[in-house]
């Protein structure tokens, strides 16, 4: 197993249960107790996790793993995901995107687009997550607007009140919304306020809502609401998305896809 996918699934231990042995974690990882303590002390050196006698816990700021350890999990469904999501936008449309690694995908397949033979844009799109705008920025097709904000490192997206101000003036076709959690009550929502509020925001000045959320963050609750179920129109999810919450989406209106 290369580092990386090591270092990234202790993180997702530690995420999920808050703190990890050296020895338990060796037997889940099939490597040798002397390489978790390595990569323990390589992500201690990061600040992504506190290291104590034995194994580690949760650091202070490591509530959320960063976008670059996120990239790898569930790809090919994310990837699905983007496609079918970029099938939906027609051209012409203007787009708005928070950040994520599902809407970076979706970026990537929209920055693809060919340029129309008359000439002029195929599409607007409209972010806060500076990683997102790099992809279509270089595309001469694609009219690529970004937001004030201040930067938040572990997700690359511009966050506060220049967000908001930009995004009272606009109009958006379609608000393409990554998220940690859907639930049929409890609506979508994220880990962090601030990234919250620029999802709401983005959904307020859209006529569609397309959350893209993949089967495990189904059924479940973060901390900030990003919007109410209600206002969501569409969510496209993976194929391992259950009968019983995809039922339960449907019956509230929305047009489930899975892919």
């Amino acid at each position: 197993m290369a580092a990386h996918t090591r270092r990234t699934r202790l993180l997702e231990i530690l995420g999920d249960e808050g703190r990890l042995d050296v020895l338990d974690a060796a037997g889940r990882l099939g490597c040798s107790t002397a390489t978790v303590r390595r990569d323990l002390d390589e992500l201690a050196r990061q600040n992504l996790l506190t290291r104590t006698r034995g194994g580690a816990v949760v650091s202070r700021v490591a509530y959320d793993l960063p976008l670059r350890c996120k990239a790898g999990r569930k790809a090919d469904e994310k990837r699905r995901i983007a496609r079918a999501v970029a099938d939906l936008i027609p051209s012409g449309c203007t787009v708005g995107l928070n950040g994520g690694t599902t809407t970076s995908e979706v970026a990537r397949e929209l920055a693809v687009r060919p340029e129309p033979a008359a000439g002029g844009h195929a599409l607007t799109v409209v972010t806060n997550a500076v990683d997102i705008a790099a992809e279509p920025a270089i595309r001469p097709q694609v009219k690529t607007v970004v937001t004030g904000g201040v930067a938040r490192p572990r997700s690359y997206e511009l966050v506060g009140p220049l967000v908001d101000a930009v995004l009272r003036t606009l109009a958006l076709d379609c608000a393409v919304l990554g998220v940690d959690a859907f639930h049929p009550r409890f609506g979508a929502a994220t880990h962090d306020e601030s990234e919250a509020g620029v999802g709401r925001s983005l959904a307020e000045c859209a006529d569609t809502v397309v959350v893209v959320a993949d089967a495990a963050e189904l059924g479940r609750r973060a901390f900030a609401q990003v919007c109410e179920t209600a206002a969501v129109s569409i969510l496209v999810t993976d194929r391992e998305a259950p009968d019983e919450a995809v039922e339960e989406f449907t019956a509230l209106g929305i047009d489930v896809r899975r892919v």
